[in-house]
């Protein structure tokens, strides 16, 4: 198990959902051990991905340093974590990673018209050793638990009859990831986008890349993707912000109302003690190594 980086530099442009301004991003491949770097090339500022770094998570999951952000980071994050890129610099020339259109599948078809190049050093993951757990008053809830296998579990309730009480099981392979989870679309409810915007956010945000609903059903014509597109999108956002991590993590996340400052806490509260993870070497852990061998086999990229 090598670790990975992009066959070759990608550009896109789209709109960031916050401000709605145009924003230009580049992928471009880096050396091993070099992790995934973010770089505002209008502001001339280094971010590297890390769990120091994060200074936001109302929204969406923020980084920052030298008082210049870089928002909405986890629909990227999200597809780099599923298709297992270790090693990237993103240069981004405005403060929002391109919203596309609310999922991560369009990430998934650049990293595929990329291409992707193993590197000459072995791979690392971080294997989950004890249950690591944050709750609130509420019932919220997010897990980390040890399994040898790469599991996330979602569950949400909404008062809403488009949505109500939805559970999904992702047993982790890129090929079932790009199939059920990296199509599945953020969402918002109507009077939400509109007080949003009335604080100058979501000021991109459309049907064109979001299921809006009002208080009874979903306004976007074409409708759904999946029945349960919204807890999918919940699990898409989950995979990405365990990004932060560092590592691709061995184990299982398990969630109730997840939501990413509750993310950024479980991520903290895995590093606070030492005795909680390990971090392995993929070449040397046969056992942990079929797993990711399995997973990426499901599809050829």
């Amino acid at each position: 198990m090598k670790q990975r980086t992009l066959a070759k530099e990608v550009e896109i442009v789209g709109i960031g959902l916050h401000k709605g301004v145009p924003v230009k991003m580049k992928l471009e491949p880096l050396e091993a051990d070099a992790g995934i770097i973010f770089y505002r090339v209008d502001a001339g500022v280094t971010i590297p991905l890390a769990i120091e770094n994060v200074v936001d998570t109302k929204m969406a999951t923020v980084i920052g340093k030298d008082g210049v952000v870089i928002s909405t980071i986890e629909h990227l994050l999200s597809a780099l974590y599923a298709y297992g890129i270790d090693n990237l610099r993103v240069v981004i020339d405005n403060d929002e990673v391109p919203v596309l259109d609310g999922s991560s599948s369009g990430y998934c078809m650049l990293i595929e018209e990329a291409g992707i190049k193993e590197l000459n050093k072995s791979k690392k993951a971080i294997k989950v050793k004890k249950a690591v757990e944050v709750t609130t008053e509420d019932g919220k809830r997010v897990t980390l638990k040890p399994s040898n296998r790469i599991i996330y579990d979602f569950e949400i309730s909404f008062d809403h009859p488009s949505i109500g009480k939805q559970n999904f099981h992702f047993d982790y392979s890129i090929g079932e990831y790009k199939e059920n989870i990296s199509r599945a679309r953020t969402f918002g409810f109507l009077h939400e986008v509109q007080y949003l915007r009335s604080i100058g956010l979501a000021q991109g945000g459309s049907m064109e890349n979001a299921i809006v609903l009002d208080q009874s059903k979903v306004l976007n014509p074409e409708g759904l993707r999946f029945d349960d597109e919204f807890v999918r999108h919940k699990i898409l956002d989950a995979i990405g912000d365990m990004a932060l991590l560092g590592y691709t993590m061995i184990g299982e996340y398990d969630a109730v109302a997840g939501s990413h400052h509750l993310n950024h806490l479980l991520t903290k509260k895995l590093y606070k003690d030492a005795s909680n993870y390990e971090v392995i070497d993929l070449e040397e852990a046969s056992e942990e190594a079929e797993v990711f061998e399995l997973a990426y086999s499901k599809v050829e990229v």
